[in-house]
C-alpha cells in the first residue's frame, strides 16, 4: 500500500511539472539520498572562493584518507622552507610498518625517499607512508598531528581536528566539507609547484604500477586532483578539482554509498557548477548559484545529520533541521587567483599573502576578537515620516557578497525566515573593500546575540558586531 501511494504521489508531481531530479528520467545519486546520514557536499569556485552549492557543509564528518592532503600540505611547506629534501631517505619505523592497509608494505628498517613516500601517499593512499612522512617531519606522529591541527586553524578550518596523519579511525578526528574545501584551495594556492602530486594518475615503484584511487582523473573532463577517502563510518569521500575553459571548480562530497555513486555525484555537481560559470560568461544573471543547483534537485532533502559515530577500520580507500541555503556564498576573502595550470612559482612567498587565521572573520571585515571596521553604506533607506528610533547600536551581519543585489536578496530572505529575531531591526547593505555586507542594525546587545544564536541553530552563519 505504501509503495502504491508513493508511486501515485510521484506521478502527480511529474504531471504537475515539478522536477525533483537533476536529470529527467534519472534518479538522484545515492550519495544524496535523504536517508544517508553521512552525506555532505560543497561546490566552490576555486579562484573567487564563491560557494556555488552547499549541503550540510558545516556538519561534522570523518575525513578518512582526505586527511593525507594536510599531511602533504605540511610536507610541501617543509620542502619549500628547506627543512627536508625530495631525496631524503626515510626509515620505516615499527609503528609505521604496523599500519593497516591501504599500505605500501615496507618492513620496519627499510628506507624510501621522501619523493616516493609522497607519491605512495597521494596515489596508493598508503597509510604506512603517511606515518613515515609524519615521523620524519614532526619527530613523531603525535607531534605532527598537532602541527596539522595548528595549520588547519591558521588556514581557517575552524571545525577540524587531526589526530592521525593517515585518516585511520579515531573518534576525535573530524572535519567538515567546508573545511576540506578551504584546505583544497590552500594546497593549490600555496604550493602549485607540488600540487601535481595530488593529480598523479599512476606511480611505478619496484616493478609494480600503482593506479590512483581517484577514478575521475582518467575521465578526460579536466580533473587534476585531489584525494579519495573511505572508512565504514565516513562512507566514500572525495575532494575533486577540475579545470575547464580556464576556470577551476572544487567539489567535496562526503558519505557516498559506493565509489561509483560518489564519483557520479561529484561529476554531476561539477558539471552543474561549470554550467553556472558558462551561463554567467554568456551574460545570464545567476546571482545565487545555490538556487540554480536546487532547481535541478540538489540539496532539497530533509536533514540527515546525526552526531558522528565511531569509525571502524577498512582497508579500502575508494578504489536539528538545517537550512538548505547556506549563508556563506563566498567562502573566504579574495586571495590570489589560483592556477588553472600547475606551474612552479617563485619559491619565496610573501608573508602578507598568507591566509589569515580566521577566514570567516576576514571575510566579514576584521578579526574575530576585534570590532569590525566601520563601513560606509552604499544606499540609505528612504526616509519615513515616523521612523522608530533604533533600539540599540549593535549589528548582526549575516553575509558578505561581491554583488549588491545578491546581498540585498539574502538580507530580505533572512529577514523573512527570522521575522521574530529581527522584527525591530533595520536592514542595511554596507560596502567596504569591494564586499557588500548584509546587516541588521539598531539592535541591543541582548537581541543581537539572541538572534545569532537562533540563526546558528539553523546552521545560518552570522556575526555580532559591537558598536564602534
Amino acid at each position: 500500500m505504501n509503495a502504491l501511494f508513493r508511486r501515485r504521489f510521484l506521478a502527480a508531481l511529474v504531471l504537475g511539472g515539478i522536477v525533483l531530479t537533476p536529470t529527467i528520467g534519472v534518479a538522484p545519486p545515492e550519495a544524496q539520498s535523504s536517508d544517508n546520514a553521512r552525506y555532505a557536499a560543497i561546490v566552490v569556485d576555486a579562484a573567487s572562493g564563491e560557494v556555488l552549492f552547499s549541503r550540510f557543509a558545516d556538519a561534522r564528518r570523518y575525513p578518512a584518507s582526505i586527511t593525507k592532503v594536510m599531511t602533504l600540505y605540511l610536507t610541501f611547506e617543509a620542502l619549500e622552507s628547506g627543512k627536508v629534501k625530495l631525496d631524503d631517505n626515510l626509515t620505516v619505523s615499527p609503528r609505521a610498518a604496523s599500519q593497516p592497509p591501504s599500505k605500501l608494505g615496507l618492513a620496519a628498517g627499510q628506507t624510501i625517499s621522501l619523493d616516493d613516500a609522497m607519491r605512495a601517499t597521494a596515489v596508493r593512499s598508503a597509510n604506512d607512508m603517511a606515518v613515515v612522512i609524519a615521523e620524519h617531519i614532526g619527530g613523531s606522529e603525535g607531534r605532527f598531528t598537532q602541527m596539522m591541527t595548528e595549520k588547519a586553524r591558521e588556514l581557517g578550518m575552524e571545525h577540524t581536528r587531526f589526530t592521525t596523519a593517515n585518516g585511520l579511525p579515531d573518534t576525535r578526528q573530524a572535519t567538515t566539507a567546508r573545511d576540506l574545501s578551504i584546505l583544497s584551495r590552500a594546497v593549490m594556492r600555496d604550493y602549485p609547484q607540488y600540487y601535481r602530486y595530488l593529480g598523479l594518475h599512476d606511480w611505478f615503484y619496484k616493478g609494480r604500477d600503482y593506479r590512483n584511487t581517484n577514478g575521475l582523473l582518467a575521465t578526460g573532463r579536466g580533473y587534476d586532483g585531489i584525494k579519495t577517502g573511505f572508512t565504514n563510518a565516513s562512507g566514500y569521500n572525495l575532494a575533486a578539482s577540475s579545470v575547464r575553459d580556464g576556470k577551476r571548480i572544487i567539489t567535496i562530497v562526503m558519505g557516498g554509498r559506493s565509489t561509483k555513486s560518489r564519483n557520479d555525484h561529484v561529476a554531476e555537481l561539477m558539471d552543474t557548477g561549470f554550467e553556472v560559470q558558462r551561463r554567467r560568461g554568456q551574460g545570464e544573471r545567476i546571482q545565487v548559484a545555490q538556487a540554480f543547483f536546487e532547481q535541478r534537485g540538489y540539496g532539497i532533502s530533509a536533514d540527515p545529520s546525526p552526531p558522528i559515530a565511531y569509525a571502524s577500520l577498512s582497508d579500502e580507500d575508494g578504489g536539528g533541521v538545517g537550512s538548505s541555503t547556506e549563508v556563506a556564498y563566498v567562502a573566504g576573502p579574495p586571495p590570489r587567483n589560483l592556477p588553472t595550470e600547475v606551474t612552479p612559482p617563485p619559491s619565496a612567498r610573501r608573508a602578507e599573502n598568507r591566509p589569515p587565521e580566521n577566514l570567516t572573520a576576514a571575510l566579514n571585515g576584521g578579526s574575530a576578537a576585534a570590532p569590525a571596521a566601520p563601513a560606509r553604506a552604499t544606499r540609505n533607506p528612504p526616509a519615513r515620516a515616523a521612523a522608530p528610533a533604533p533600539a540599540g547600536r549593535w549589528t548582526v551581519q549575516v553575509g558578505a557578497f561581491r554583488e549588491e543585489a545578491v546581498a540585498r536578496d539574502w538580507l530580505n530572505d533572512v529577514s523573512r525566515r527570522f521575522r521574530t529575531q529581527f522584527s525591530s531591526a533595520q536592514r542595511d547593505v554596507q560596502t567596504a573593500n569591494g564586499w557588500y555586507r548584509s546587516r541588521f542594525t539598531g539592535m541591543t546587545q541582548q537581541s543581537a546575540e539572541a538572534a545569532c544564536e537562533a540563526l546558528s541553530e539553523r546552521r545560518v552563519t552570522c556575526m555580532v558586531i559591537r558598536p564602534s
